[in-house]
């Protein structure tokens, strides 16, 4: 599957976790509009208001990602038993297609996905390492979809309002404060910006996630 990972620009300096909203402010100079930058403001200042967060942070099914195997396009998914009790106990249901895993793992995880406005959808499950914007001194940045080990982490999902999430595709400091707000809440850095030492799954010393499952791969 295609993905457009590319952007003429990026953070102007290093992301600074013990005054993000300092160094937002000050990103935020790079946006000659102050029009965006008055609702990029808003937005942060409410952001309850438009981000939803997991409850814990559970790796949901290890191995899984969404890259195609065999040439094949991967249109479905068919989940292991596990995942399907969890649901079920839960009280849940299974979406098969593209980006369901991830759905599954941030619902079973205790998040929350609120109805949208002008749509029958509930708000978008977004992947907030989603392979662009690296960070200053870093050449790539984690792709969760192509990486089994994230893809359905949910350290690293949001439910997301359509404003917020056209904020994070376009602007690389937006989604950089979230990804500051995942490790601040789960410590959670696959990049390994914000802390020394990150275990396998990404996480800083002295954090851990929930491991789901045998870890079977996906169909």
């Amino acid at each position: 599957m295609p993905f457009n990972l590319a952007s003429p620009n990026g953070l102007a300096e290093p992301c600074d976790i013990a005054d993000l909203d300092g160094w937002l402010q000050s990103e935020l100079q790079q946006v000659p509009s102050a029009a965006e930058r008055a609702v990029i403001r808003e937005v942060v200042a409410q952001l309850d208001s438009f981000v939803q967060w997991a409850r814990e942070a559970l790796l949901l099914w290890p191995g899984c990602d969404r890259i195609p195997r065999d040439g094949r396009r991967l249109a479905y998914f068919t989940y292991p038993p596990y995942i399907k009790a969890m649901v079920a106990d839960a009280g849940l249901r299974l979406d098969t297609r593209a980006n369901g895993p991830a759905i599954a793992s941030f619902a079973i995880a205790g998040g929350r996905r609120p109805d949208r406005f002008g749509s029958s959808n509930a708000w978008s499950i977004h992947h907030l390492y989603s392979g662009k914007f690296p960070h200053l001194g870093h050449s790539e940045t984690t792709h969760a979809a192509k990486d089994g080990n994230h893809f359905t982490q949910s350290a690293g999902l949001i439910a997301v309002h359509p404003v917020a999430d056209a904020l994070c595709d376009e602007f690389p400091f937006v989604a950089w404060y979230l990804r500051a707000q995942a490790y601040l809440r789960f410590g959670y850095d696959p990049d390994s910006v914000f802390s020394g030492a990150q275990d396998s799954l990404g996480f800083a010393s002295g954090h851990q996630c929930r491991v789901a499952g045998t870890g079977e791969s996906p169909a």
